[in-house]
């Protein structure tokens, strides 16, 4: 993903195989419990613009699958539900935000496969972006953001009573920490429970010190995913805690 510098470019017509894709599920179930507590769906990467479509073995989607493997090796019990979004396309595109189109269709999947299940997102640069945009589903009780994508002027009403926690590396060359870190004080404003880690030594792509980025990631899932006693019924429009939602 381009950021700082131009953004990469592949507009032009969706081919037929593309736009087949747009009726395709945009969640990829990695692990389904037979009465799952809680489910973690994780948003990988991508880029500024692009309408090339998305395909598993780009390496914004491989680069995420480290991060699924260790969370699901840290969960004690055997009840949490696992997922990718799938996207359409590579890039977030302008106002259309294609990724976060994709994310919100898969929560409503997620719902309906596991209704009043509490969520939590983890996403990483345009995937991180996508998360936090889509926290105001009333599902959602939290968001891990990884390298996050966090423009100038990034909404942050829609995470009022979620709990937010921001990694992002020191040495990051695509998207700013300084900006993420800004977005985590307008929201933590706004009535988030947004907390900043500077990943010391840290890159975008997460290479750079990979296990700090690992058990870092692992440690705070463990923390926003729901208790068992806590799981239940806590996903109403009222927020994982009794506040509002958005």
């Amino acid at each position: 993903m381009t950021v700082r510098g131009q953004a990469s470019t592949e507009h032009g017509q969706a081919s037929p195989e593309e736009a087949g894709s747009a009726h395709a599920s945009a969640l990829a179930v990695r692990h389904l419990p037979r009465a799952p507590r809680a489910a973690v769906l994780f948003l990988h990467g991508g880029r500024s613009d692009s309408r090339a479509p998305s395909r598993p073995w780009h390496l914004a989607a491989v680069r995420m699958k480290p991060f699924v493997r260790a969370v699901a090796r840290a969960i004690p019990d055997d009840d949490v539900l696992l997922a990718e979004v799938r996207y359409r396309v590579r890039g977030w595109n302008g106002g259309d935000a294609d990724s976060l189109r994709d994310a919100r269709r898969a929560l409503e999947e997620l719902q309906r496969l596991a209704p009043e299940v509490p969520v939590v997102l983890v996403g990483h640069s345009m995937g991180g972006r996508a998360a936090l945009r889509a926290a105001g589903a009333p599902q959602v009780r939290g968001v891990l953001a990884l390298a996050p994508w966090c423009p100038e002027g990034e909404p942050v009403a829609q995470l009022r009573d979620r709990e937010v926690v921001v990694l992002h590396g020191d040495r990051d060359r695509v998207t700013d920490p300084r900006l993420s870190k800004a977005f985590v004080h307008r929201a933590r404003a706004a009535g988030a429970r947004a907390t900043f880690v500077e990943m010391a030594g840290g890159d975008h792509a997460m290479l750079r010190n990979a296990e700090d980025w690992h058990r870092t990631a692992v440690s705070t899932v463990l923390e926003l995913v729901p208790p068992a006693a806590e799981a239940i019924g806590t996903t109403d429009s009222a927020g994982p805690t009794g506040g509002s939602g958005l």
